[in-house]
């Protein structure tokens, strides 16, 4: 086999890799240029903040739902299809924003938003470990999810420099011609046959492969660590802004804020991956990092000038890299091959699910506790699901 063609002619890891890392990062550099957006143009066709939150609670909700359900379809349906028909969902979101005239019409297109997230999402991810070696599970998800943050990173500065530029409407247009352009990519790039899924057992009775998933205590563990982690996570994404602003930060200084953290994300995701595949556990690995995460997300109500805010925010992006690689490639290690579809579904459910609670709990909780107290609550929370992750997997996990 050479570098680019495997014995059978179809693309090998290296080159797989490269396409599936490309349509990651550019599905979620569509998807997300209307993330900055939408609450302005939901405001401006006379959303109250309610609305506006409600309009985002749609998305988040369908998202987290039926991500399980869409990955158990795309270990029987196949990964290409779920992904074509997650991706084209999403691009007619666009088209339907383009010609949206009410806040309640937004609900409803972002309800279909987020089902076109939840199939596309999981179903990458159960892709990239399809076509990786076991020894460069890490790797993959290092650089996949670097592709991942980037595209999430990118996309919202682009999305606000072009409508600051042509408005509203002409973004969403742009947005949905975009996605078109990616489904293009995907039909003629990515190969259905490349999965090593058509290698494996096929159509299990469901009440047998529910019951070896619950039996599956690796696993369950790793969907409560990324529900907990997620926690903190959305105490971060939802509050410190509130927090930055609070303490006399303009607009400007909270985006850089946002943006240092996730660079930093991003960045640290190559050389973590590469880390985890060198380890003996990855799990231990995992823990650490959202040990860190938690230490660091608990001082951050203290912070008081841009500097603090930087150095928190780049440590936090670090932390998250470290925890959450090595997590992504434990699922795909740990799920058994023809439940994989299944176990990232849970894996991205546990996301959105994690962020939604923290959002809904925590805004009371800042109000009767204030800020220092409200973020030493969620990194105590962190720490403790951590320490029940790892209570789990430490006579059950090894690498090799």
């Amino acid at each position: 086999m050479n570098h680019l063609r495997s014995q059978a002619g179809a693309p090998a890891y290296g080159a797989l890799l490269a396409i599936c890392c490309s349509l990651a990062f550019a599905s979620y550099l569509g998807s997300y240029m209307r993330i900055p957006v939408m609450p302005l143009f939901a405001a401006s066709l006379g959303a109250s903040p309610l609305e506006v939150g409600l309009i985002n609670a749609a998305f988040l909700l369908m998202s987290g739902l039926l991500s399980f359900p869409l990955g158990v379809l795309s270990d029987r349906w196949g990964r290409k299809l779920l992904i074509t028909w997650g991706l084209a969902i999403s691009g007619a979101t666009s088209f339907l924003l383009f010609i949206s005239q009410t806040p309640w019409q937004l609900a409803g297109i972002y309800l279909l938003f987020g089902t076109g997230l939840a199939a596309v999402g999981p179903t990458l991810m159960s892709y990239v470990a399809d076509i990786s070696p076991v020894d460069r599970l890490g790797r993959s998800y290092g650089w996949y999810t670097t592709a991942i943050y980037t595209g999430m990173s990118l996309g919202p500065a682009l999305g606000g420099t072009l409508a600051h530029w042509l408005g509203y409407r002409p973004l969403f247009l742009l947005a949905g011609i975009f996605t078109l352009l990616v489904i293009a990519a995907e039909i003629f790039f990515l190969p259905a046959e490349a999965s090593r899924l058509s290698r494996r057992p096929q159509h299990l009775p469901p009440a047998r492969l529910y019951r070896d998933l619950l039996r599956n205590r690796p696993l369950l563990g790793c969907w409560l660590l990324t529900l907990g982690s997620c926690f903190g996570q959305g105490m971060f994404v939802t509050f410190s802004p509130l927090l930055a602003q609070a303490q006399g930060l303009t607009v400007g200084e909270i985006g850089l804020v946002f943006g240092a953290q996730s660079l930093s994300n991003a960045l640290s995701r190559l050389p973590w991956g590469r880390l985890s595949d060198g380890v003996r556990h990855r799990g231990r690995l995992a823990a650490l990092g959202f040990l860190l995460f938690s230490l660091t997300l608990a001082p951050f109500g203290l912070c008081r000038t841009l500097p603090h805010f930087l150095f928190l925010a780049v440590a936090l992006g670090a932390a998250m890299g470290l925890g959450f690689t090595p997590l992504g490639a434990l699922i795909a290690e740990v799920a058994p091959p023809e439940a994989r579809g299944l176990a990232m579904g849970g894996y991205n459910t546990s996301i959105y699910l994690g962020m939604m609670l923290s959002s809904a709990f925590m805004g009371g909780a800042i109000g009767l506790l204030g800020y220092e107290l409200s973020f030493l609550l969620s990194a105590a929370a962190v720490l403790v699901v951590t320490a029940c992750f790892y209570g789990i997997i430490k006579k059950n996990l090894t690498n090799k």
